[in-house]
């Protein structure tokens, strides 16, 4: 499975989660598990992953709204998030490529 890491979280939140626990959030493929995760990280970062926590958000019930054609239903797009907690020592600069 290529494209794991689809893009990292860059929000005031997590760069203090960063720099006060080691810690980086990632956009990544709704069907990859932990140890994907945890491979994809070290292999484009060079570091050592301690622990991975994922969430999923969106992707739920149905919204409806109306418009000039009548009813439309959406919903909202589904991502998955991973939280990465890196050994002590290791860290990520994601503000080098911008």
């Amino acid at each position: 499975m290529e494209n794991i890491i689809l893009k990292p979280i860059l929000t005031e939140k997590m760069a203090e989660l960063g720099e006060s626990l080691n810690r980086y959030a990632f956009v990544v493929a709704t069907d990859a598990n932990k140890i994907q995760i945890k491979n994809a990280v070290e292999n484009a970062y060079g570091v050592s992953v301690k622990a991975v926590n994922t969430s999923r958000h969106g992707g739920g019930k149905k919204k409806m709204k109306q418009t000039n054609r009548g009813l439309s239903f959406q919903r909202t797009k589904l991502i998955k998030k991973a939280i990465v907690t890196l050994d002590e020592g290791d860290t990520i600069d994601l503000y080098e490529n911008i």
